[in-house]
């Protein structure tokens, strides 16, 4: 396949050259290869059901149960052989769906029957001997005859055919089949690409492996702690550059307005200057503790939080048992915890809030209760999806309670370690 060119059948069958593709005719071989798999399936499954049949008609006897015997045996065979079945089938796969159906490692003799890959390729054997063949025969049915309308003037030279409930015997009529064919004839190539991709995507769901599907999870773990460690670099930079350029400009400029103001004690624009950039001064520091406070950085969650509840104009209880914490986990949580008393101050009319942090085995637990009016709502623009998301980007979760009339309950879960 070249660059862009579609990987499976559902793919192709969008495009606009899809007719004069390769694509309907390897649906083709695919629907007419499902027959012979479908026949080498139903022989596997007679083999465990059939045996059966005399004692359900005729009772126990001997031959009976010799031929019980010989089920059971059959019965024990159908996971090995169902999973030759699958391997036929995954190359098979590759008409109508190039990519690869990787498989997991398997285990050897007997332990392979404690597989779940074992058993989702008996459930594959089982559609194969029953769902498979209806519907491929059906299609093969309808694909003969649409073959047969577009074949119609060649078939009546030697008398009249007929086709259902219409004989056909006039050079007229049969230029009529041949008409309707050629429309049904692409009608079918398009059914047949929708059968044989919704076939192919049934036997990659039962027929792979799961240890791909592992290594992108712990790839998309990897990615997404990337993604934190790079936001909390790009955030210390911000931190630093305020720090050690703005900030620093700004202390001059306080500096010469306030001598400004001495030389000058009777200008009221240098006054009111000057106290303007004191006041932006006091901004700029909390701006620059907010993006990431030194203490948290120094001292760890539980003193940040501690500063942090002493900087609400409310009474808070900050209840902390922790030891340190990865750097993530702890400014996420910080940062849920500042957001979460800043929407208390500005929304629940609290008198009291009470912030607890624990470790409980490998999760951080914190919960922040306040006594206000409740009815927070997640769609009100308050932030809480906001919180949510920087809990879930470290492997977390947030749980909300907030009835009308209070109390709110907020419950943050982040999965860590400690260090």
């Amino acid at each position: 396949m070249g660059e862009g060119a579609p990987a499976t059948v559902l793919e192709a069958v969008t495009g606009r050259r899809f007719l004069l593709s390769s694509w309907p005719w390897r649906s083709l071989v695919y629907l007419v290869t499902s027959l012979p798999m479908a026949v080498a399936a139903a022989v596997l499954l007679a083999l465990a059901v059939l045996p059966w049949q005399p004692i359900a008609t005729k009772g126990p006897s001997l031959d009976a149960v010799l031929l019980a015997a010989v089920g059971v045996l059959a019965a024990t065979a159908i996971p090995l052989l169902a999973t030759q079945l699958a391997k036929v089938e995954r190359a098979r796969v590759r008409l109508v769906d190039t990519r690869p159906i990787t498989t997991s490692d398997r285990a050897a003799g007997l332990y392979r029957y404690g597989e779940a890959t074992t058993w989702r390729e008996v459930v594959h054997a089982g559609l194969l001997a029953t769902v498979v063949p209806v519907v491929s025969s059906a299609f093969l049915v309808l694909f003969l005859l649409v073959v047969a309308f577009m074949m119609m003037p060649a078939l009546i030279v030697d008398g009249p055919v007929a086709v259902l409930f219409w004989e056909i015997g006039t050079a007229a009529e049969a230029w009529v089949c041949t008409a309707v064919g050629l429309p049904g004839l692409a009608a079918l190539s398009y059914l047949a690409a929708g059968i044989t991709g919704v076939q192919a995507q049934l036997a990659r769901a039962l027929l792979s492996g799961r240890n791909d599907l592992r290594a992108e999870l712990v790839e998309v773990s990897a990615s997404r702690a990337r993604l934190v460690d790079a936001f909390e670099a790009e955030r210390r930079r911000i931190e630093r550059d305020l720090h050690d350029g703005a900030q620093q400009r700004l202390v001059s400029l306080t500096i010469q307005l306030g001598l400004a103001r001495v030389d000058l004690p009777d200008n009221k624009t240098v006054a009111a200057a000057h106290e303007q950039a004191k006041e932006l001064m006091a901004e700029l520091r909390e701006f620059i503790r907010d993006i990431h406070p030194q203490v948290l950085t120094d001292h760890g969650l539980a003193d940040a939080l501690d500063d942090l509840a002493d900087r609400i104009p409310l009474p808070v209880t900050v209840e902390a048992d922790l030891t340190r914490l990865p750097a993530a986990v702890e400014s996420a949580a910080y940062f849920v915890v500042s957001e979460a008393l800043t929407n208390v101050v500005k929304h629940a009319q609290a008198t009291e809030v009470e912030v607890q942090a624990h470790q409980r085995e490998q999760m951080l637990v914190v919960e922040i209760t306040d006594d206000g009016c409740g009815g927070a709502d997640p769609a009100a623009g308050t932030g809480l999806t906001g919180l949510a998301d920087r809990v879930a980007v470290v492997g977390g979760r947030m749980l909300l309670s907030s009835p009308t009339g209070g109390p709110t309950r907020l419950r943050v879960e982040i999965p860590c370690r400690s260090e």
